[in-house]
């Protein structure tokens, strides 16, 4: 049979969200630890994955046919870029489908932590509703408007959550080597700057950058230190960008004024994670989302027709991916 494809995500992913596989596809549906897999993919023209999930052997790719390997998201560290290449197995992902998602969880998070709803709420079923309403007045809680966000990473992500502070009256500045966007950050009065400056003058800071050799702990103690004083981290790129011990013991210590944290070092996080094992205020200024910062229905859909779009060009057409990583 030919456009065979396999894809390691259920089928109700796509249906629910409107975004079946073409009709022009077999599609064979299995999850990454099934039986038949290694054997599925060696019979396959292409695979389809989502982002997220354990990393993929690089001995499940030997002696294959693949045309195509396509990611259902952005990121590609499930995969050995080595190999693949080695392999010449054309690798694509969908970059910006998730752009709107994610600006709208990193302003969310922001106004969460900075307005301390999530803590206010809990105060407040705990019987607390007076004394912690007060304290809140007499803290002088900030807003985003007038405040400086620092975004390390100006991507396509990085983008769209920059449009997303600039509308809520949020001043920008800007990390990244690759310099990103100089037209849009200067449509934004987007400052490009230094790391260390970025840390030291930003009063919330987003991370946009994929998972490197030159991004792990790209954020450990000594950056986290140098963030200003009740600053906000919030972290909704790849786990291990951020050093989380270190992240739970500037959250002790109080020197950082709140964090959202989207992704972790590993998934789910192990019960002795540093994140999971902070209490009293600390715990109250941490907020914790499931690696969902980019998933929304809209998002899905646009997603995953991409995905696919993509897939029947290579497999069926027989033309060039679109998107191609590597």
């Amino acid at each position: 049979m030919a456009n065979r494809v396999l894809c390691l995500r259920p089928e109700a992913d796509f249906t629910r969200v409107d975004a079946a596989a073409p009709k022009t596809l077999e599609v064979a549906y299995r999850g990454p630890a099934d039986a038949d897999v290694p054997a599925l993919i060696k019979a396959s023209d292409g695979l389809v994955i989502p982002a997220v999930g354990p990393k993929l052997a690089p001995e499940l790719f030997e002696g294959t046919a693949l045309r195509l390997v396509q990611v259902t998201g952005a990121g590609v560290d499930r995969l050995d870029q080595g190999a693949l290449t080695r392999l010449r197995i054309p690798v694509a992902n969908v970059p910006g489908g998730s752009n709107s998602a994610v600006a709208e969880y990193a302003v969310t998070a922001a106004s969460m932590l900075l307005r301390r709803f999530a803590w206010a709420d809990a105060e407040i079923k705990a019987g607390r509703y007076a004394p912690f309403r007060a304290r809140m007045v007499a803290d002088n809680l900030k807003g985003i408007e007038g405040l400086t966000v620092g975004l390390i990473g100006f991507g396509t992500i990085g983008r769209a959550v920059a449009q997303a502070f600039h509308r809520m009256g949020a001043k920008l500045c800007t990390f990244d080597p690759a310099a990103g966007d100089a037209a849009l950050a200067k449509s934004l009065d987007a400052r490009p700057v230094s790391l260390d400056e970025l840390l030291a003058g930003s009063d919330m800071v987003s991370l946009h950058v994929p998972l490197l050799p030159a991004t792990q702990n790209l954020i450990g103690a000594k950056e986290l230190a140098r963030m200003k004083p009740g600053a906000i981290l919030i972290q909704g790129s790849r786990g291990g960008i951020v050093d989380e011990a270190a992240l739970a013991a500037s959250l002790t210590s109080g020197h950082l004024g709140g964090a959202a944290v989207d992704v972790y070092s590993t998934e789910p996080p192990a019960p002795d994670n540093p994140l999971l094992k902070l209490t009293g205020e600390a715990a109250s200024r941490l907020l914790l989302t499931p690696h969902i910062a980019g998933i929304t229905r809209q998002s899905w859909t646009s997603l995953f027709r991409t995905a696919w779009q993509n897939v029947e060009r290579v497999v069926v057409q027989k033309l060039e991916a679109q998107h191609r990583v590597y």
